[in-house]
């Protein structure tokens, strides 16, 4: 797992091929590719080139996607979208990527996700949106961009 912490992928590459399987927890319950994802190294490419599954979740619930998310990495969100992670994928209490970004004040990131088609009317289990979420994590900016993308919505749906 160093490898993955140091960001060695080609080093990581070469045990990959050589038959290390790339769905790996330590013995905190830290999957291999959501520590790659958290540091955004890329060594997360390898291991999505070695076959990572790329919707396996740490012992926490928490799947590469989230992680980059969380950390407000885009180019790692890009990269796990791109190898055809879901999206939507949620953790425990419901949060979304989306709602990460948010929550986080990571306006480009919110903008990447909704490029690629996320729901903005995703709810959590405790029923709060994607605003609800930044507007608790005192996210003023995100909050302003989103509420302007449903005003902008709303407009659209009143013409058709």
């Amino acid at each position: 797992l160093d490898l993955v912490r140091n960001g060695e992928a080609d080093q990581l590459g070469r045990l990959l091929v050589k038959g290390l399987p790339a769905n790996v927890y330590n013995e905190k319950g830290d999957l291999v590719l959501v520590l790659a994802s958290n540091h955004g190294h890329h060594a997360a490419r390898a291991l999505l080139r070695a076959g990572a599954d790329r919707e396996k979740c740490n012992d926490q619930g928490r799947g590469p996607i989230r992680g980059a998310a969380f950390k407000g990495d885009t180019e790692m969100v890009e990269l796990v979208l791109d190898s055809g992670a879901d999206i939507e994928s949620a953790g425990p209490a419901g949060e979304t990527p989306l709602m990460l970004a948010a929550m986080f004040n990571r306006i480009l990131l919110v903008t990447l996700l909704l490029g690629h088609g996320t729901n903005l009317h995703a709810r959590d289990v405790n029923g709060l949106s994607v605003v609800d979420a930044a507007r608790l994590m005192g996210a003023g900016a995100t909050v302003s961009h989103l509420e302007t993308l449903f005003q902008t919505a709303n407009l659209q749906a009143a013409k058709h």
